[in-house]
């Protein structure tokens, strides 16, 4: 048996777990709190093992990102002066913050709605917003959209290419697999020494 072949057999265990959706919902929970990493490495392959449930996987994601993003909200806003300096440092993102929070006062909902759609760690929107006092419903609105768009875009993209997204997850199952566990690490452990 090959490596490629093992880790599909082992995405598929996973995608037919019946935990998988709360799995992914957590995940993305995460993502949107503490983990720098984009959460289309996972949600592509286990879209292409569920195109028949693309867009329950979809929601599933942006309910968990929406949950984190709550989350972070209210850490920016009620805990800003020690859990989420502390946060902000830890992920090494001061630079990023400082110039969000810039933005947010001129342009807030366009300004979450771009970071929530490009690879900026949303945490820094989180935390500006809640500790700047930006209106919630707002925040969320801005946040969802920006997300909706990530998550329903990639749907159809893994929809429209259909047969073909499934030859090339098949192709390069193990080198993605690996890919993403060497980044995880690395992200991880460049957090705990810069």
């Amino acid at each position: 048996m090959t490596e490629n072949s093992k880790t599909q057999q082992w995405y598929q265990k996973l995608a037919s777990s019946p935990h998988a959706l709360i799995l992914l919902f957590f995940l993305s929970a995460l993502e949107a709190t503490i983990l720098p990493i984009a959460l289309e490495l996972v949600l592509v392959p286990y879209m292409v093992l569920e195109r028949k449930r693309i867009w329950l996987v979809s929601t599933v994601a942006l309910a968990g990102f929406l949950a984190g993003a709550i989350v972070g909200y209210y850490i920016g806003f009620a805990l800003f002066d020690t859990a989420g300096e502390w946060f902000i440092n830890y992920l090494s993102i001061q630079d990023y913050y400082k110039d969000f929070q810039d933005t947010l006062s001129e342009d807030g909902f366009i300004a979450i709605f771009l970071v929530g759609v490009t690879p900026v760690p949303f945490q820094v929107a989180m935390l500006a917003a809640g500790a700047g006092d930006y209106p919630l419903w707002l925040f969320m609105l801005a946040a969802g959209a920006a997300r909706a768009l990530r998550y329903y875009v990639l749907a159809l993209i893994v929809l429209w290419l259909g047969p073909y997204t499934e030859r090339l997850w098949g192709k390069y199952a193990g080198l993605v697999g690996w890919s993403i566990l060497i980044v995880a690490g690395t992200m991880l452990l460049l957090m705990q020494f810069l």
